[in-house]
């Protein structure tokens, strides 16, 4: 039974969750805790589960059976837009942005006040709103280019602003995948940065394969192989364990 400090401190707690597709195990009586501003990468060869992972988490895929919660709120029988209200907030692999948009226009369409038509035609950019656009742009280093459209930035820019258009809906837990997928050297390194600064205020969990990348930014590595926990630990114990070496990182 957990202690009672347990529950206050752990936001998001996976217990015994199996997905199954026709038979087949995507993920396969995983068990995971999320702790308060923890830093989480998961990694592990394809086919692993790690994106379903993501899915469950957000309500896109149902588990078979198991439990996700999220500071004690069951996640699985919730539609995915109240799991996205309760205050998880998830990013995919490929920049989900508005193009023909400004870079202001896309973070200010992401505010949670601006979702519904009904909300939209009321919707006033006040002192509050403009405060917290100009705040999130300089974390994802575009506060000298809220004009420019955001069609014409570069492929990590465009990454940086759809963390920005998570980050305006004020989410407690961030889902990202793959967030460095074709950037450049110094690209990685500045997100890096951005999203160990996210973390002093959220948690996040991270999927992805850049080894040098999970290096510089993991708190702690969960392994994932065939649907199922393989490595648990920091990068150092994770990259020492035999069964990953094999798995994974031997090749």
């Amino acid at each position: 039974m957990e202690s009672h400090s347990e529950i206050v401190e752990t936001m998001l707690n996976i217990d015994n969750v199996t997905v199954s597709f026709s038979g087949f195990k995507a993920v396969d009586g995983l068990s995971l805790k999320i702790e308060e501003r923890e830093l989480r990468v998961v990694i592990g060869p394809n086919g692993a589960g790690k994106t379903t992972l993501l899915d469950l988490i957000c309500g896109k895929t149902k588990a078979t059976s198991g439990s996700v919660k999220f500071r004690g709120t069951e996640l699985t029988v919730l539609p995915e837009f109240k799991i996205v209200r309760a205050g998880v907030g998830r990013k995919f692999q490929n920049p989900s942005i508005y193009e023909e948009l400004s870079i202001q226009e896309n973070l200010e369409i992401s505010i949670p006040q601006a979702h519904s038509v009904r909300r939209s035609l009321f919707f006033r950019r006040t002192p509050e709103i403009r405060e917290q656009i100009a705040s999130v742009a300089e974390q994802i280093r575009l506060s000298s280019q809220l004009k420019k459209k955001a069609g014409l930035l570069s492929h990590g820019q465009k990454q940086w602003l759809e963390i920005g258009m998570l980050l305006v809906q004020d989410p407690e837990l961030l889902l990202l995948d793959e967030p460095v997928a074709g950037m450049s050297h110094k690209e990685r390194e500045q997100t890096g940065e951005l999203l160990r600064s996210i973390a002093k205020g959220k948690s996040l969990v991270v999927i992805e394969h850049d080894m040098d990348f999970v290096r510089s930014i993991a708190q702690r590595v969960t392994v994932l192989h065939q649907g199922r926990l393989l490595a648990e630990g920091t990068v150092e114990e994770v990259q020492a364990d035999p069964r990953v070496i094999e798995v994974y990182l031997g090749n």
